[in-house]
C-alpha cells in the first residue's frame, strides 16, 4: 500500500530514540512491499541535509523536508501558560509545512498517512481536506504523562508549577486530539490501554518498536568492573533520573566496589555533568558509535523516574546481550521478565544489591543478557512490526 510518513523530525540520522522508532517502521514497511514518501519538519536542533543521507533511501522514500523554528522564545512560552494552551503543539504550527503537505497529497494518492506525533495533529484537517487516505498516529509516547511524572520529580518550584501546567494543557489537547484519527498506533501496549481507558473510541492497538540485526561488534572487548548509560541528555528524565542515581546510589556502590566505573554518554550531555567531579564517573558526551560503545561495557543502568512509551536504548541493548538493570519506569512497555531477560531495581538498595550481584557473577550477567537478546529476535523484528502494522492498515482501509 502507500503510506505517507509525516515525521515531527528526520529520521535520519539516528541521533536518539524517536529517529530509531521511525526509520525502523520505515525500513520495515519498505521490506514488507509497501511504497513509503516521507515528510518531515526539520530544524536548528535538528538538522536535515538531503545530500548526506543515503541517495537509495531518498529515492526509495520521495524524501522532502520542511523547515521551522523550533525554538522555544520567552514571550511565546509565557503567552501559552497564561492561556493555558501546549506551546509544544503550537510550535509545530507552519504555514510553508501545510503548503508543502498539500502539494504531497494532490501529487500522490495515499492509503495511509502515519502522523509521527501528537504534536501534529493539527494537519488533520489539511490531510482529510486533500486526501481520502486513513489518518493513523503513531504514538510514540503519551507525551502529557513525560511532563507530569518530570513535574513530580522537579524540586524547584516555579518549575515544577511551569511543568505541571505544561501537562495540564498537554493533557487536554491529547485526548481531546486522539478521535480526530482514523487509528491509533501506541508503541506499547501500556499506552494502547491508556488511550481506551481515557476515551479513545477508534481502533487502537499497541505495537513496538522493532529492532534488525546489529553490526558485528565481536571484535570489541568489554572493559571489566563497567556500568554504563546512554540515551538523549537534552531530554529531562534522563538527567533527573542520572542525579538520582548518583546521589542515591553510587556513594554505597562505590564504597563496596571501588573499582568499579560508570560511564555516561549521550547527545547534549549538560555541562554540569563534566564538571561533577565524582570518583569513578567517567562523563563521555556524545560518542561516535553507540554500538561501539555499549559492546565495550557490561552492564547497562537505566534510572529512569518518569518517562512513557518505550525505552529505545534498552531494546538496542538487549539486542547486543547486555544484562540490564532499570527501573520499573525504565522498562514500562517492553514485554521483559524481572530476573530472566531484564532486572527490576525500585529503589537505591536495590540498585546496588543487582549491580553487585551482575558484577560479581559473569555468568549470571551474561544468562540475563542472552535471554534479552533471545526476546528481541522473538518478539521485536522490523520486519514482524510492520507485517503487523500493515495488517491493522488493511483492516483500517
Amino acid at each position: 500500500m502507500k503510506i505517507l510518513q509525516l515525521c515531527y523530525k528526520p529520521p535520519l540520522p539516528l541521533v536518539d530514540g524517536g529517529t530509531m522508532a521511525m526509520h525502523s517502521l520505515t525500513k520495515g514497511l519498505l521490506n514488507t512491499a509497501n511504497h513509503v514518501t516521507i515528510l518531515t519538519f526539520y530544524s536548528a536542533k535538528h538538522p536535515c541535509d538531503i545530500s548526506s543521507l543515503p541517495q537509495d533511501y531518498v529515492k526509495a522514500t520521495h524524501f522532502e523536508s520542511v523547515f521551522v523554528d523550533l525554538r522555544i522564545k520567552a514571550l511565546p512560552a509565557l503567552w501559552y501558560f497564561i492561556t493555558n494552551q501546549s506551546y509544544h503543539v503550537k510550535r509545530f504550527i507552519s504555514k510553508a509545512m501545510r503548503k508543502k503537505l498539500i502539494s504531497v497529497l494532490k501529487q500522490q494518492s495515499f492509503d495511509v498517512v502515519q502522523v509521527e506525533s501528537i504534536f501534529l495533529a493539527p494537519y488533520v484537517e489539511t490531510i482529510r481536506a486533500n486526501s481520502k487516505a486513513k489518518i493513523v498516529l503513531r504514538a510514540q509516547n503519551i507525551e502529557h504523562l513525560i511532563w507530569a511524572r518530570t513535574a513530580k520529580n522537579t524540586k524547584n518550584l516555579f518549575k515544577k508549577i511551569y511543568l505541571y501546567q505544561l501537562a495540564q494543557s498537554l493533557k487536554h489537547f491529547e485526548l481531546k486530539s486522539i478521535n480526530s484519527f482514523d487509528g491509533i498506533c501506541a508503541i506499547t501496549n501500556v499506552d494502547a490501554q491508556f488511550f481506551l481507558a481515557h476515551g479513545c473510541n477508534v481502533p487502537c492497538i499497541g505495537l513496538p518498536f522493532g529492532w534488525q540485526k546489529n553490526q558485528d561488534t565481536t571484535n570489541i572487548q568489554e572493559e571489566e568492573n563497567t556500568l554504563f548509560h546512554i540515551g538523549s541528555m537534552d531530554w529531562l528524565p534522563n538527567q533527573q533520573g542520572l542525579l538520582w542515581f548518583i546521589d542515591k546510589v553510587w556513594p554505597s556502590l562505590h564504597t563496596q566496589i571501588p573499582l568499579l566505573k560508570l560511564y555516561l554518554a549521550g547527545r547534549e550531555m549538560p555541562q554540569s555533568f563534566f564538571t561533577l567531579n565524582k570518583e569513578g564517573i567517567v562523563v563521555l558526551g556524545k560518542v561516535k558509535n553507540s554500538e561501539d560503545f555499549i559492546a565495550s561495557k557490561q552492564i547497562m543502568i537505566v534510572p529512569l523516574l518518569a518517562g512513557s512509551g518505550i525505552r529505545i536504548k534498552i531494546l538496542e541493548a538487549m539486542n547486543m546481550g547486555k544484562c540490564i538493570i532499570a527501573t520499573p519506569q525504565a522498562a514500562e512497555g517492553i514485554e521483559c521478565t524481572h530476573g530472566k531477560n531484564i532486572i527490576i531495581a525500585s529503589s537505591p538498595t536495590e540498585f546496588v544489591i543487582s549491580i553487585i550481584k551482575c558484577a560479581k557473577n559473569k555468568g549470571y550477567r551474561e544468562q540475563i543478557g542472552q535471554n534479552a537478546k533471545q526476546l528481541i529476535e522473538e518478539k521485536y523484528s522490523t520486519n514482524l512490526i510492520a507485517s503487523c502494522l500493515t495488517s491493522f492498515y488493511n483492516k483500517l482501509i
